[in-house]
Formats: structure tokens, sequence, C-alpha cells
């Protein structure tokens, strides 16, 4: 039999998804909350960050089964979505700007999350590979008409898009504003919701607790770290303008638990303190993609930045259980291109694990009181790769509505954010521990990449060519 492969390209087809739009379904909390209009909730320098600024797109897909064929999705959705807005309260109301640029919660009248009733007449077949997250899905997750990009006042907090497809299959397209939540908080949410949906009667385990004062600032500020995560920085390489301007393509791969394990091995660095995958796999990527793209100037200073979970880290007082907001710190490594470019993939990744070692309770305390200080206007790109790790998510656990698990859960379009790479786990059909690499480049940068990416004419470890299918 022939060995499966360490590393694969994987391939979507570029297709059109006809679809109408039923009806828009304004979804109120369907008891009591502890809310009145005109109240407002506190949200954290955390929350409110200006990364956390924005929508989160995912998409989930489920087959038609006869067995589930008699439960109506769009009323099974909405009322579960209706009941456990009752304990996520704050999910019903909207985001507006209080003084010096602070956000907050309010509460005002006629508000509540959206639900959008869609069909198409396409099959969940036509859509090709549902396991490779495809730009071309898009139109499955709903925007309102000539919406500004990273528009998140006075919206709704949860935008939710059921498309029914003629083969009895559906998609769930999902929005969930990141300042009420980061990516445990949003995967303790679905999972509330989905089993509310199959219960048939509100689910949700843990309860949620809001405390955002947990995370106030202190007095006077106490700013201990340099912050490089967040130094503006004028760009002065080639980098950005050649993502940008060149109208870069989504690229996905697969990478194996063998490669992963392969790629930890050679990636350690010389010294007694193991590097975990996430480091090694980290730091490949940024190598791989700097050295595809040829930035230049080779002595520019270039920057990794990825979110590091600090709910573990807070020990005087820890969380309280069913804390569902942002706990995350965005750690950063920084390497000059000609150290990324011609350095060992051992220095990188000491580099990554070392910043991702440096998010401890001072540090997020130092955050908050940075955001304080100087609160951030505007994203900064300049020389920048952001990864996003989702492989800690228990995405495809927590999305079972009663219809089963997702053939596909995940974020589908990287290409509006081109220096975002995510770290994306494997569907139902692949326990192996396998993830899916998905990145945006220039097509001229492509084959490159992926040369890079599978270690092919390295000094640093080889991959038999029998390993690697494209």
């Amino acid at each position: 039999m022939a060995p499966s492969p360490w590393v694969q390209e994987l391939h979507f087809p570029h297709l059109k998804i006809p679809l109408i739009i039923h009806q828009l379904i304004p979804v109120t909390p369907s008891g009591p909350i502890p809310a009145a209009s005109g109240d407002s909730l506190y949200l954290s320098n955390l929350d409110d960050i200006i990364g956390a600024r924005v929508f989160t797109p995912t998409i989930y897909f489920y087959r038609s089964e006869e067995e589930y064929s008699a439960r109506p999705v769009i009323e099974t959705l909405r009322k579960a979505l209706a009941n456990v807005l009752v304990p996520y309260y704050p999910l019903s109301g909207r985001i507006r700007e209080a003084h010096n640029g602070k956000l907050e919660v309010f509460f005002g009248s006629e508000q509540g999350a959206l639900m959008v009733e869609a069909y198409s007449e396409m099959t969940l077949a036509e859509l090709g590979d549902l396991t490779v997250p495809n730009p071309a899905w898009s139109p499955l997750i709903y925007k309102f008409l000539n919406e500004e990009p990273y528009k998140i006042i006075d919206m709704p907090l949860v935008i939710a898009q059921v498309t029914l497809f003629s083969c009895g299959g559906f998609s769930l397209g999902l929005r969930l504003c990141h300042c009420i939540c980061d990516g445990l908080g949003a995967m303790q949410f679905l999972n509330a919701w989905a089993a509310t949906a199959k219960a048939g009667k509100l689910v949700a385990n843990p309860h949620p607790c809001w405390d955002r004062e947990f995370f106030r600032p202190r007095h006077p500020p106490i700013i201990k770290h340099p912050h490089v995560e967040y130094m503006r920085i004028d760009e002065g390489s080639s980098l950005t303008m050649s993502l940008w301007q060149a109208k870069p393509i989504q690229k996905c791969y697969r990478i194996s638990r063998e490669f992963q394990a392969h790629l930890k091995i050679i990636a350690q660095p010389d010294d007694k303190f193991p590097c975990t995958r996430f480091d090694a796999m980290a730091a490949h990527i940024w190598r791989s993609w700097v050295k595809a793209l040829d930035v230049k100037p080779v002595n520019y200073k270039l920057r990794l930045t990825f979110s590091v979970n600090a709910r573990q880290k807070l020990k005087n007082p820890p969380l309280k259980d069913g804390f569902y907001g942002n706990v995350v710190c965005v750690a950063c490594s920084m390497s000059s291109v000609n150290e990324l470019a011609n350095g060992q993939l051992k220095y990188t990744t000491r580099l990554v694990r070392e910043a991702r070692l440096g998010v401890t309770e001072e540090y997020l305390r130092s955050t908050v009181d940075l955001v304080e200080v100087d609160r951030p206007r505007r994203l900064e790109f300049g020389g920048k790769l952001t990864i996003t790790q989702w492989t800690r998510f228990s995405i495809y656990e927590s999305a079972d509505f009663g219809w089963g698990r997702p053939i596909y859960a995940g974020p589908i379009d990287l290409t509006p954010t081109p220096q975002v790479c995510v770290f994306l786990p494997e569907g139902e059909a692949d326990p192996n521990g396998s993830m899916v690499v998905c990145i945006c480049l220039p097509e001229s940068a492509t084959l490159k990449f992926f040369d890079f990416l599978c270690l092919k004419n390295s000094t640093i470890g080889t991959v038999s060519q029998q390993l690697i299918i494209t």
C-alpha cells in the first residue's frame, strides 16, 4: 500500500453559488434578561483592542440524513438561538463607542441577533471538496448591502445565515463579533446553541459568565513590556506591497502528523527546553513564506504575531468558570529577512517559543494598561505575518445541532486579510492529527512556497518525493 502523503496541496473549484435570500429574521431572547433598554455593559481592553474589532466568519456544512429529515432546520435553529440568548444576553445587544474611543455593549429597542433564511438550487456535492475552505463559499455568509469593512458599531452581534440546498443538506454561515468572545468563548457559545437545538430545551454548561471588569486597567497604568506587537511600523520592505498589489490567492495544504513530528525534531533549538509542534510549524511557515515572497531589503525586521490563550496563566485570582470574553494576548517574534531566509530553522523556532512563553499574567496586565494609555486606532500590517491556530478549538464537536457533526467547520476566505495564516484541524473523516494550513500568496510565489514547505532541497531535513502530492 502506498504511504500517505506527508504534505499535500489541496484544491478547490472556482464556482458561483446562486441563492435566494428568503427572509431576515430578528431573534430576541425567549425570556427575561438582566438588562433593560438604555443599559450598557463594560468591555475590557482585551475585548475592544483593535484586532478584536471585527466579525469572525465561519461556515458549517451538514449532510441530508433521512433520520433527521423531519426536523425543520430554520425553526429548530431559531428557537434554540432565542433560548440561548437568555443566558448569553450580551449577544442580543449592540456595540457603541463611548468616551475616548472606548467600546461598550448597549441595549435598546428592536435589537437581538439576526437569522437569514436562504435557498440554493445547488447540491452540496456541486460545491466540490467540502473539507477544503473555498473563498467561493462567501455568499453563504450574510453581509449587508454596501456594508463597510470592519463595521461593528450598531450591528447585530450574531448573524447566522442558514442556506438550504436542493439535496436536503444545509450550511450555517455564522458571524460573531470578536469583541464579545475569543475563539474559546465562541466555542462555548456555539456548543450551548447546538446542545440546546439538539435537546429541544436550554442547555448552557458551563453557565456563561460576563465579568469583563476582571480586566480593568491598573491605576496608574504599569507597562512593563515593549509590546512590539502593537508598534506602529512604516512598511519599509517589499512584503506588504507584493501581497496587496498582486491580488494574492488562497492556498491550502494538508500537513500530516508525521511531518509535524519530523519538523519538531529538526526544529528543536540547541538547549534543554523543548519546543512544541506549534513553535516548529509557525517558524517553518514564517520562513517559507518570507523566502517565497523574496522580501527585500534583507536587513529589514519582520514580525510574526500569534494569539496565546492566557486563561491558565491567571492565578491571582483565577477566571471564573464560564467566562467567554477575550483572554488572549498577542505574542510577537521579530527577525530580519536575512536571518529568516538564510539562518537556521532552530533559531527561528527559538524566537517563536520565547514569544509564546513570554505571555504571562503580568504581560496580559501590561497589555491592558498599554491599550488604556495609547489605544491603537487601526490594524497594523507592516512587515507582519499573523498565524491563527484553530487546531486547539473543538469546533467539530461543538457544532452538532442534532444533524451530526459538520462535514466542514471553519473559515472560508483569507484574501481580505492576506497577511493572516490559519492552522485548521482536519474534519470528521480524519482523526489522525493532520492539520490544514491556509495562507495567501501571489500566484508567482506559490510553487516556491510549496517547495520550501516540503523541505525540498533543504539541508535540515529531507522528505521523500513519494510523500508529497500536488
